[in-house]
C-alpha cells in the first residue's frame, strides 16, 4: 500500500507511472470508504484523481499555485498534502472543511464555495508574481460547468489580452452539479466528440512546417493559410483566438499523457489552456451511473450504493416543488428559472410536467435575474429559484433590473439560514440585510411548510412588483397542509401567543424555537408572547405600535445576520415613529462567518437555542426597563 506512507506531495516525484496508477486506485478506495460515513462531494473528486496526481507530480506546491474553482474537487489535493488522517472529521464542526481552506494548509492558496472565480484569482496571482520578479507556476483548475459563469469569460478576456504565463486546466466532465447547458457546453461537446482532432492538428502543424519562410509575401500567405486551416480543422480555435495556446483534449485518466501535456505547456511563453476529459464518479459504478445524485451525497452503503437518509418530514424544498406544480396548473404564465440547480431547488418534478416552462441558464445568476426581469415585463410570471448564498452574485441585477423597474419577479430563496456541513461559503444569513433596503420588494418567510404554500400563492397573485419568500434547508415541521391555497394580507404578522410583558418576534424556524421556549417558561410561571413576523418587509406597523403602547419588552429572534436584518428593521421602525421608550433586544447571527458543522451546532455557536432565549427573557424580566434600542449580541 502506497497511500499510508504518503505524507508530502514531494514523495510523488520518486514514484513510477505504474506506482502512480496504483496510488490512484488506493485514493479512490479511500474516498469511497470515508465518504460512506461522512458524506460529501464524491463524484467530482473521483473524477480528478489522476489529474491531481499529475499536478503534484509535475509541480511544486505551495510554491506553484494550484487554484481549484469552487473546491468540490479538492479532496484528492487534501489527501496528497498531508490531511488524509483527518478525513473522519470531514465537514464536521472543527474538522476538515469540504472546500479548500487557506487556514487549513499552506497548499490551499485560494478558497471559494462559489464557482467561476478561479481564473480571476489565477490572473491576480500571476500578475503579483511578475510584479515581484518571481518565477513560480500559476495553475487554475476549472470545470466546464463553471466556465459558463460570466466572471470566467471576463477573466479569459483579460488573461488573453495580458498574455502572462499561466495555465488553465479545463476539467471537462460534461457536468457541474446538474447536466450543463448552453452554447459553451455544446462547443466543448463538439471538441470532445471529434475523434480526428489530434490527427488533424498534427497534420496542420506538419503542413505549415513544410512551408519555407522565404520572403515577406510568402510568410504572410503562410499565416493566412494557417488561420484558414485552423478554422477548418481545429475546434479549439475559440480559446486560441482569445489568446491562449490550446492543448487537448487529453484523457484525464491517462497519467502519462497528462504529464507529457503539462511539460509541453511549460514550454509555452503565454497562457495555455489544457482541455482534460474526465469521468465524474470514475471508479465507483453508482456514482458513474448517476453523477448528479452522487455530486454531494449523504452517508451510504458502499456495496449497494444505498443512501442512508434519516426518516423525517418532507423538506421545505420538496414542498416548494410540489406546490409550484399546483400553481403552474393554475397559471400558464408561471415559468421557473434556475441557475444550474434544478435538482437542489426541487424543480425536477416541475420540469417533467412543464418542460417548456422550466429554464436552466447554467451557472449564471446575474443573467438569470435580468432574464426574469424581462420575462416579467412582458407579462410572464417568473419564479427565480435560487439558493440564498448564490443570490448574492446577482445583487446588482436585483437592484438595477428587477426592483428599479418594479418587475413582478417571484424569488424562491432556498437554503435561507444555516446550511450545516457546507459551511461559511454557503450560509444563507445575509439575504434579508442586502434585500430589505431595496425599494419596491416584498420579503416573506414562513413559520412552517403550510405557510410556505400560502406565501407561494400570495406571490403568484401579487402584481405590484418583486416579491420573495425564503425558506430553510431543513425538514418541515410536519403540520397538515391545507388543501386550498390562499393569499396572505401583505405586511401582516401573526400573534401566536399572548403576553403583554415580554414578546418574542421571530421568523422562519425561529418561530418554533420561540414556542418551545415559551412552553418551557410557562412551566416556570412566566408568560411570554410569540409573534410570527412572516413579513420581513413591509413590517406590521399596527402590531409594532400595539406592542409599544402596551409597554411590552421584545426580543427579535432570527437565523440571519443580526446587522441589517429583521431586528434592525424593528429598531428603525421605532426610531422613525419617535417611540424611544420601547425595550428591544436582538438575537441573530453575530458579526462572524459561521463555519461548517451541523445546523444544531451552528445555532449553539451563535446562541440561537431555547436555553439561550429563556436566559435572555429571564434577564429582561429581572432588569429594570431598558432605554430605547438596547441590543446585545447573541453569542
Amino acid at each position: 500500500m502506497l497511500l499510508p506512507q504518503l505524507n508530502d506531495p514531494k514523495q510523488l516525484k520518486s514514484l513510477s507511472i505504474e506506482q502512480l496508477n496504483t496510488l490512484a486506485e488506493e485514493i479512490r478506495g479511500f474516498l469511497i470508504e470515508k465518504l460512506s460515513v461522512t458524506g460529501g462531494h464524491l463524484a467530482s473528486n473521483l473524477g480528478v484523481v489522476e489529474l491531481t496526481l499529475a499536478l503534484h507530480y509535475c509541480y511544486n506546491s505551495p510554491r506553484d499555485k494550484f487554484i481549484f474553482d469552487v473546491g468540490h474537487q479538492a479532496y484528492v489535493h487534501k489527501i496528497l498534502t498531508g490531511r488524509k488522517d483527518r478525513f473522519d472529521s470531514l465537514r464536521k464542526q472543527n474538522g476538515l472543511c469540504g472546500f479548500v481552506k487557506r487556514a487549513e494548509s499552506e497548499h490551499d492558496v485560494w478558497e471559494a464555495g462559489h464557482s467561476s472565480t478561479s481564473l480571476s484569482a489565477a490572473m491576480g496571482m500571476a500578475m503579483a508574481r511578475d510584479f515581484k520578479g518571481e518565477d513560480n507556476k500559476v495553475i487554475a483548475v476549472i470545470g466546464d460547468g463553471a466556465l459558463t459563469g460570466g466572471m470566467a469569460f471576463e477573466a479569459l478576456n483579460h488573461i488573453g489580452h495580458e498574455r502572462r504565463k499561466l495555465m488553465v486546466i479545463l476539467n471537462d466532465n460534461e457536468m457541474s452539479i446538474a447536466p450543463n447547458v448552453g452554447a459553451m457546453h455544446n462547443y466543448l461537446s463538439r471538441i470532445r466528440s471529434d475523434r480526428h482532432y489530434l490527427r488533424a492538428k498534427d497534420e496542420v502543424e506538419g503542413l505549415l512546417r513544410k512551408i519555407p519562410a522565404i520572403g515577406g509575401r510568402l510568410a504572410k500567405t503562410a499565416e493566412r493559410m494557417k488561420d484558414r486551416l485552423k478554422y477548418m480543422m481545429v475546434p479549439g480555435v475559440l480559446f486560441e483566438e482569445l489568446g491562449f495556446t490550446y492543448l487537448g483534449p487529453v484523457d484525464g485518466h491517462d497519467l502519462t499523457t497528462m504529464i507529457d501535456t503539462f511539460h509541453q505547456a511549460d514550454n509555452v511563453a503565454g497562457p495555455v489552456l489544457v482541455h482534460v476529459l474526465t469521468t465524474k464518479g470514475k471508479g465507483y459504478k453508482p456514482a458513474e451511473a448517476d453523477s448528479y445524485k452522487w455530486h454531494g451525497i449523504t452517508p451510504y452503503k458502499i456495496e449497494s450504493g444505498q443512501v442512508l437518509k434519516a426518516v423525517g418530514n418532507p423538506m421545505y424544498t420538496e414542498v416548494f416543488g410540489e406546490t409550484l406544480i399546483e400553481l403552474g396548473r393554475q397559471d400558464e404564465r408561471l415559468i421557473a428559472v434556475t441557475p444550474a440547480m434544478p435538482g437542489g431547488s426541487g424543480l425536477f418534478p416541475f420540469s417533467k410536467e412543464f418542460p417548456g416552462r422550466m429554464i436552466d441558464v447554467g451557472i449564471a445568476e446575474q443573467h438569470a435575474a435580468t432574464l426574469c426581469a424581462a420575462l416579467a415585463m412582458e407579462g410572464m410570471k417568473p419564479v427565480f429559484a435560487v439558493y440564498s448564498t448564490f443570490m448574492q452574485r446577482a445583487y446588482d441585477q436585483i437592484v438595477h433590473d428587477i426592483c428599479r423597474h418594479n418587475a413582478n419577479v417571484m424569488f424562491a430563496i432556498d437554503r435561507a439560514g444555516f446550511v450545516g456541513a457546507d459551511g461559511e461559503t454557503h450560509q444563507g444569513v445575509y439575504d434579508i440585510a442586502f434585500m430589505r433596503h431595496i425599494p419596491n420588494i416584498v420579503l416573506m418567510m414562513p413559520k412552517d411548510e403550510n405557510e410556505l404554500r400560502h406565501m407561494m400563492k400570495t406571490a403568484l397573485e401579487y402584481n405590484e412588483g418583486p416579491i420573495a419568500y425564503r425558506y430553510p434547508r431543513v425538514n418541515g415541521t410536519g403540520v397538515a397542509l391545507d388543501p386550498e391555497l390562499r393569499c396572505l394580507p401583505i405586511g401582516s404578522w401573526e400573534r401566536l401567543r399572548p403576553g403583554d410583558d415580554i414578546a418574542v418576534i421571530a421568523c422562519g424556524p425561529m418561530v418554533q424555537l420561540a414556542e418551545e421556549a415559551a412552553d418551557q417558561l410557562k412551566r416556570e410561571g412566566i408568560q411570554v408572547g410569540v409573534v410570527n413576523a412572516r413579513f420581513l418587509k413591509p413590517l406590521d406597523g399596527s402590531m409594532l405600535q400595539g406592542l409599544a403602547r402596551a409597554g411590552t419588552k421584545m426580543v427579535v429572534l432570527e437565523e440571519a445576520s443580526q446587522a441589517g436584518s429583521l431586528g434592525s428593521a424593528v429598531l428603525e421602525y421605532y426610531a422613525e415613529h419617535g417611540l424611544h421608550t420601547v425595550s428591544v433586544e436582538l438575537m441573530g447571527v453575530p458579526d462572524i462567518f459561521v463555519e461548517h458543522g451541523s445546523i444544531k451546532e451552528q445555532r449553539q455557536l451563535t446562541g440561537l437555542t431555547v436555553e439561550a432565549l429563556c436566559g435572555r427573557i429571564k434577564s429582561m424580566r429581572a432588569a429594570s426597563s431598558y432605554p430605547y434600542g438596547k441590543t446585545t449580541t447573541s453569542s
